[in-house]
């Protein structure tokens, strides 16, 4: 017997509601750690416009991981779990690289932006280091991250289309603000340790 349409509603609403609660918590994790990046912007100026355009990238390659995987699974043509599979290592290995390819165009156009405009900028290979720093990490974490998450939500019961959106969200809004607030700390370190 299939589900009224009012009872696939509530379904996905008690599916979805405590991860969305803790994607609140992510976020606001995530504004917390802005906080202690403000410091770091006069050291190098353009870093703010660099952050939501970073945030948004990993939503975007992230969450289409793992609408794949998602697909993946309900057809199934993936496992739920770790284990080796072409279709499963293509899609990791082309989002890693998405992920880090992404995050270096972002540390050249954000400064050859700022510089067109006329506006203060870092040089833009301190830029595009802390980008290419921050994909790197972040890539790692949110694609091991989000697959345990869909795999473990599977078994558990949870339909992966509803767990990708807020998992990519949090995941990203989380690691992504850690990973650059380390890549500016280390970037800066680095630069002064050359100099």
């Amino acid at each position: 017997m299939s589900a009224t349409p009012r009872e696939e509603f509530w379904g996905i609403y008690r599916e979805t509601l405590p991860i969305l609660l803790i994607a609140l918590g992510g976020g606001l994790f995530a504004g917390l750690v802005l906080e202690e990046i403000l410091e770091s912007v006069e050291r190098f100026p353009g870093l703010l416009v660099m952050v939501p355009v970073f945030l948004a990238t990993r939503g975007n390659v992230y969450g289409a991981l793992g609408g794949r995987i998602a697909s993946g699974i309900h057809q199934g043509l993936l496992p739920p779990r770790f284990e080796w599979n072409e279709r499963l290592v293509n899609a990791v290995i082309a989002s890693f690289i998405n992920g880090i390819g992404i995050s270096i165009v972002i540390g050249f156009i954000s400064w050859g932006a700022l510089n067109l405009l006329g506006m203060p900028a870092a040089a833009w290979y301190e830029l595009v280091g802390i980008m290419l720093l921050a994909g790197a990490i972040t890539s790692v974490v949110m694609i091991f991250g989000l697959l345990a998450l869909i795999f473990l939500g599977y078994r558990m019961g949870y339909d992966p289309d509803n767990l990708v959106g807020p998992i990519v969200t949090t995941l990203g809004d989380i690691f992504g603000m850690l990973f650059l607030l380390i890549s500016v700390l280390v970037i800066d370190g680095l630069f002064e340790v050359i100099i």
